[in-house]
């Protein structure tokens, strides 16, 4: 099992695109932005399918060993790339994932989906 914080980036998210659309998906927007940018060590960005979030936006997850997953959507490729990153930096600092909420960028305070406790953990 690897010790990385993956970035989970859902490539399918419309955020309201009509089916018939030409343009890239706004998820695959926002994964080809994120990937474009340089991430902390121990990071892997990973796109995905779908993350079952198709009516609030574009939606990403933050998982690691040992940490609670999180999973944020409402989120818009040329607005939230630099939330994105200091969210996922407090993620990283926070040992068991959980970023104490006055520390939380204010999206993700507004706009968190899930939560799960880690494999780990006995009882949460």
């Amino acid at each position: 099992m690897s010790d990385a914080v993956e970035l989970l980036v859902c490539t399918t998210c419309r955020c309201g695109q009509p089916k018939e659309a030409e343009a890239p998906r706004p998820g695959a927007q926002l994964y080809e932005a994120l990937s474009e940018q340089p991430l902390p060590e121990g990071v892997k960005l990973r796109p995905v399918e779908c993350l079952s979030n198709c009516s609030q936006g574009c939606t990403i997850g933050l998982r690691g060993p040992g940490r609670w997953t999180y999973v944020y959507g409402g989120l818009e490729p040329e607005a939230h790339v630099g939330v994105i990153l200091d969210g996922l930096a407090r993620y990283l600092t926070a040992p068991n994932g959980i970023i104490p909420w006055r520390e939380r960028p204010e999206h993700f305070k507004r706009n968190c989906v899930v939560r799960i406790p880690p494999m780990e953990a006995a009882h949460a």
